[in-house]
């Protein structure tokens, strides 16, 4: 079991009054990830960076973890990352 981590930042827009998830994007680095979730927040509600951990060949997931978030997030986007 070849466990792979993968760097996402979450945007997030606003739909019908209510913050949702908008698009996903791939970062290189934790670091990079950290970077581009925060210049992205200047033109979104909200973005969050994550850390991805998931088994390269079934594709479970192991882990989400938040690394960072800026502007607005849904209350409860952390709780839905740890029942994915």
């Amino acid at each position: 079991m070849a466990m792979k981590t993968t760097f996402v930042v979450q945007t997030f827009i606003v739909k019908r009054t209510r913050l949702v998830p908008g698009d996903r994007e791939v970062a290189p680095t934790e670091n990079g990830a950290l970077k581009k979730a925060e210049a992205m927040a200047g033109r979104m509600p909200g973005t969050a960076a994550l850390k991805i951990v998931a088994d390269d060949e079934t594709g479970e997931l192991e882990s989400a973890t938040i690394l960072g978030q800026f502007g607005e997030i849904p209350d409860d986007f952390a709780e839905s990352l740890q029942n994915a």
